[in-house]
């Protein structure tokens, strides 16, 4: 174990924004082989962007939550699939700090670990003499043929005969990896699916998800950090909506550079860039732009102060923080369209930005966890009364 001085945010942002080029050279590579290519991996890793949500103990930064949302958006400049793999490797990264200490010994021992992350239980759990035995599927495993551990939820039969969510620490090396993603987005986070079969947990590598979504965990060591003072949906929520805003400055950023010397095919205009409409295009792109960016600083914001302060959460302060996802992934989709409309015909060549990026902001836009929809209605339902429909907040 070994502890080292954190990099500040703007050194990590800076870190990102040096890998910006790669990522947007090798975006296309990764799209083809529906996976991040191992340059991409090695340069992430070299940079030490996957260790911002690693204890200090085991070499990592515990980064507050703005520089996370801050650092992966930036990344999400030059390759979509990129950052979102990076925020689910965050974000397992950090749950793996819920389990007792001698399991996170166990993880954090393999240099540069990656870990990948499931929160949906794909699997069943019947309990044996020291641990529990899974049987199922997880599908969307993004990164996970890059990583070494996965972090994933199944139902546990109890005794009772009650079902139980729980969360799991699981090897990748014991699961088998079904290659099915053929999609339309987000190709390049090879979020595959993968089997349990007959699979032993030992019992100090199973979690009850319900208090862990209320804040509890099982390691010592970790209890005093703010870090670890955060609820696990609010973390997670913040952390995913950075790659949305991240794509969203990069639709502007490739719109803006193939602009000059543009013309509008069909019209009078010989320039885009003098027509009132690409006028009125960008600046209603960017005013989204920015309103993304102020929900997903305002969520980051919240996670960070109440954690410093060690404070509970109210119902309300965790349905915000989905209102603000949806509201993120929903803006950034918006500044998207608007982009990738004004781009034109020449745009649906791959080699082209513009159109992954579409793509990309689509995919997460129908992610279950980011829906807009679901997220906004969540929000709406409680300050109006009425009970949560979801344990998830």
């Amino acid at each position: 174990m070994k502890t080292i001085e954190a990099p500040t945010r703007e050194e990590l942002v800076r870190r990102a924004s040096d890998l910006v080029p790669l990522l947007r050279r090798n975006a296309l590579a990764g799209e083809e082989n529906r996976r991040l290519p191992q340059e991409t991996v090695d340069a992430l890793t070299e940079a030490g962007i996957l260790k911002m949500r690693v204890p200090h103990r085991y070499g990592g930064y515990e980064s507050d939550m703005r520089t996370v949302v801050d650092t992966i958006a930036e990344l999400a400049r030059g390759d979509g699939s990129a950052a979102w793999t990076v925020s689910v490797w965050a974000i397992s990264s950090w749950m793996v700090g819920l389990f007792p200490d001698e399991v996170q010994d166990e993880v954090f021992s393999t240099p540069d670990v990656r870990i990948s992350g499931i929160l949906s239980p794909g699997a069943m759990a019947t309990p044996v003499p020291g641990g529990v035995v899974l049987n199922g599927k997880w599908s969307f495993n993004s990164g996970v043929q890059h990583s070494q551990w996965n972090t994933n939820a199944a139902i546990l039969i109890g005794e009772d005969g009650e079902p139980q969510p729980i969360m799991v620490a699981i090897p990748v090396s014991d699961l088998t990896i079904v290659d099915d993603w053929h999609t339309a987005g987000l190709r390049g986070t090879g979020s595959v699916t993968t089997i349990a079969e007959n699979l032993f947990v030992p019992q100090e590598r199973v979690l009850p998800m319900i208090p862990v979504l209320q804040g509890q965990h099982r390691s010592v060591l970790n209890a005093g950090s703010p870090l670890y003072s955060a609820p696990f949906m609010p973390t997670a929520c913040a952390t995913i909506c950075a790659p949305a805003l991240g794509l969203a400055r990069a639709a502007k950023e490739a719109f803006l550079e193939r602009l000059p010397g543009r013309k509008i095919t069909y019209t009078a205009y010989e320039n885009q860039a003098e027509a009132p409409l690409t006028h009125l295009q960008v600046a209603e792109a960017t005013v989204k732009i920015d309103e993304a960016e102020f929900h997903a600083h305002r969520t980051a914001r919240m996670v960070d102060a109440k954690g410093a302060a060690g404070e509970e959460w109210t119902l309300e302060e965790r349905a915000r923080v989905r209102l603000d996802l949806g509201a993120v992934t929903q803006r950034a989709k918006e500044a998207v369209d608007l982009l990738n409309t004004a781009s034109g015909g020449s745009s649906i060549y791959s080699s082209v930005p513009i159109q992954r990026i579409e793509r990309d902001v689509q995919t997460v836009n129908l992610h279950a966890i980011l829906h807009p929809n679901t997220n906004l209605e969540l929000y709406g339902r409680i300050v109006c009364g009425q009970e949560p429909n979801t344990v998830y907040l």
